[in-house]
């Protein structure tokens, strides 16, 4: 029995009648291309099945406590991601790969304590990201570094340690106001003799100390390679300063001798 063949030409009709279906909407969410939204769906972790074409992603009030590597599919046209009200509490440095487009994140109201130096360096285009309402108590400026588009960013509600440890952070704050969404919310909230106060209301002078005891990781290099060499240096000294003491008493006791009757 012979194979029966479509002409072409109705065959490119066919194809223009039925289009190749797109990415079907995941099961959870509720999707108005390019929009999808996930929110209150009780989520534990992102949805694999999201179009390519996806633009805004809502993932809100979910039970999403980590982002392991690559957790999202490749959405390169992604320009606003908000996680904010889950339980996010790690951050992988690779968890972020392929949404280079994002343009806002919101990370808000969730448990997050460290952010690396590599958790945001794929967002090269992110304008705006919102920190706000987690368990932060310090953070890397090269962290905020790391986004050369930055023009906003919120960290308020966040349990500031305003010790020494907070100056690079506090200079990073300093030298981009403009930038800081809410500066008047970001309050210490240890030591207790500081709880509530506004960092941004520091002066240099409030470092003082932090400038005469902080040590760079090169003072810490030199030391721990001049200080072998200078203890073996000192032995060498004080055993060539020995010798000429004990050579010189030598040559005064033959000198004595020789001056005998």
């Amino acid at each position: 029995m012979g194979c029966w063949r479509i002409p072409g030409p109705v065959l490119a009709l066919l194809l223009l009648l039925c289009p190749v279906p797109s990415p079907a909407c995941p099961a959870a969410c509720r999707c108005s291309p390019p929009e999808v939204d996930c929110s209150e769906r009780g989520l534990r972790e992102v949805p694999w099945s999201l179009s390519p074409n996806t633009s805004t992603l809502w993932l809100g009030y979910n039970f999403i406590t980590v982002l392991g590597p690559r957790s999202f599919p490749l959405l390169p046209g992604l320009r606003l991601l908000s996680l904010v009200h889950n339980r996010l509490e790690l951050i992988h440095s690779q968890a972020l790969q392929g949404l280079g487009a994002l343009q806002e994140l919101d990370l808000s109201h969730n448990h997050l304590t460290l952010l690396t130096l590599e958790t945001f360096l794929p967002l090269t285009s992110l304008a705006t990201l919102n920190l706000a309402s987690n368990r932060l108590g310090e953070l890397e400026p090269g962290v905020l570094d790391a986004l050369p588009q930055l023009q906003a960013l919120l960290l308020q509600d966040n349990p500031w340690v305003c010790s020494c440890g907070i100056l690079p952070l506090w200079r990073w704050l300093s030298h981009n106001r403009e930038k800081v969404r809410e500066k008047s919310l970001l309050l210490c909230r240890v030591p207790e003799q500081l709880n509530k106060y506004p960092i941004m209301a520091f002066g240099d002078e409030s470092f003082r100390q932090c400038h005469e005891t902080s040590l760079s990781p090169q003072h810490y290099i030199a030391f721990f390679i001049i200080g072998p060499f200078s203890f073996i240096a000192s032995i060498f000294v004080c055993t060539f300063m020995g010798s000429l003491v004990v050579f010189y008493h030598s040559l005064r006791r033959e000198s004595h001798c020789w001056r005998r009757p």
